[in-house]
C-alpha cells in the first residue's frame, strides 16, 4: 500500500525527459560518497567510477544519478565529501555544465529535497587552497523521480531511487538516519552490517521487489531504480523491473545503460591483461535488448508469484 502511494507521488511530480534512439543514458545508484575514512565505502571504488564517468562524458551520455550518491546520513558536512571527491565532483560539474547530468534524491540524501540545503551546499563551495568562491551546480534541481518518455511511441520508464516504501528508510528516515549516523557507521567498520537496510537484508530486498513488480503490474510501466543494491535485468517474459546494483561492490560498479533504443546492464571492473597490467573493463552484463520489448501496449508479461 505505500509503495503504490509513495510510487505513485513520485511519478506525479516526476521531470520528464523525452528520449528516442539518438538518446544515450548512464543510470548509477547507490555511490554512497563519503568523507574519505575508513568508513567511506565508496573510495575503493572512486578511480573505477571516476574513468567510468569519463567514458560517458566523453560518449555524449546523459548521466541520471537514481538516490544515494551523497552519504549524508553518515557524514553531517558535506564539504568533507565534497573535498575527499573533489576530482569526482569537477568531472559532474562538467556533465552539469553541460545540461547532462540529472540528480535525483534517495533516503541517504534526502536532504537534496530542500532547496535551502541545496542552494547552500551544491550550489558553489569554498576552495581552502585559492581561498575563494566556485560555482558547483549552480540552481540544480534534484528530483525524486525522472520519467522517460519515447518520443515516437510514449513508452514511459519511471526512475527513483526505490526507497519509496520501505517503512523504515521511507516514513521513518530520520530515525535510521540517526542510527546510522551514531552506531551502524562505526560498527559496519568491524564487520557487523546494518539489518534495516535492504542492502544487507535478504527478506526486506525481496519484499520490496516484489511490492515493486506489483506496481509496475498495475500500472503498466517500466521501472529503474536502485536501492537494493542488487542488480536486476529483467527477460523479456519478466515485469519490466530494472535494477541498477550500486556502486560500492567489493567487485567494482555496475550501472543501467540506454543506448540506440535499447537497453543493457554494465559494470566496471579492474581486471589483470595478458601480462598481468591491471586495467578498469567495462562489461555488458545483460542485454541490450530494445526498449520496446518492455512496453505494455504492445507485450504482456508474467504476473508476480
Amino acid at each position: 500500500m505505500f509503495t503504490d502511494k509513495r510510487l505513485m507521488e513520485a511519478y506525479n511530480n516526476a521531470k520528464v525527459e523525452y528520449f528516442d534512439e539518438n538518446s544515450r543514458y548512464i543510470f548509477f545508484s547507490d555511490s554512497h560518497r563519503g568523507d574519505g575514512s575508513v568508513s567511506d565505502e565508496f573510495s575503493r571504488n572512486q578511480n573505477i567510477y571516476l574513468h567510468a564517468l569519463d567514458y560517458y562524458f566523453n560518449n555524449d551520455y546523459v548521466y541520471v544519478e537514481a538516490g544515494d550518491g551523497d552519504e549524508l546520513w553518515e557524514y553531517s558536512k558535506f564539504k568533507h565529501i565534497r573535498s575527499a571527491h573533489s576530482d569526482i565532483f569537477l568531472l559532474l560539474k562538467k556533465f552539469f555544465d553541460d545540461k547532462r547530468l540529472i540528480m535525483l534524491y534517495g533516503n541517504h540524501n534526502i536532504y537534496l529535497k530542500t532547496k535551502d540545503y541545496v542552494s547552500k551546499h551544491y550550489y558553489s563551495f569554498y576552495d581552502e587552497y585559492n581561498q575563494d568562491i566556485h560555482d558547483l551546480f549552480k540552481e540544480i534541481i534534484p528530483y525524486e523521480a525522472l520519467v522517460l518518455k519515447h518520443k515516437s511511441t510514449g513508452q514511459e520508464i519511471l526512475t527513483v531511487h526505490g526507497h519509496q516504501g520501505d517503512f523504515i528508510n521511507d516514513q521513518l528516515w530520520i530515525v535510521s538516519m540517526l542510527l546510522m549516523r551514531y552506531f551502524w557507521r562505526y560498527m559496519h567498520v568491524i564487520g557487523f552490517h546494518n539489518p534495516s537496510s535492504p542492502a544487507k537484508n535478504l527478506y526486506k530486498r525481496h519484499k520490496i521487489e516484489k511490492n515493486f513488480r506489483k506496481w509496475i503490474q498495475k500500472h503498466k510501466m517500466m521501472l529503474i531504480c536502485g536501492h537494493t543494491h542488487r542488480p536486476r535485468f529483467a527477460k523479456r517474459e519478466e515485469v519490466p523491473y530494472f535494477n541498477t546494483g550500486c556502486c560500492i561492490h567489493t567487485k567494482g560498479i555496475s550501472g543501467i545503460e540506454i543506448l540506440e533504443g535499447k537497453i543493457l546492464m554494465v559494470e566496471w571492473i579492474i581486471r589483470a591483461d595478458e601480462i598481468g597490467v591491471l586495467q578498469i573493463k567495462r562489461n555488458v552484463m545483460r542485454g541490450p535488448e530494445p526498449i520496446e520489448n518492455y512496453d505494455f501496449k504492445t507485450n504482456e508479461f508474467l504476473s508476480d508469484k
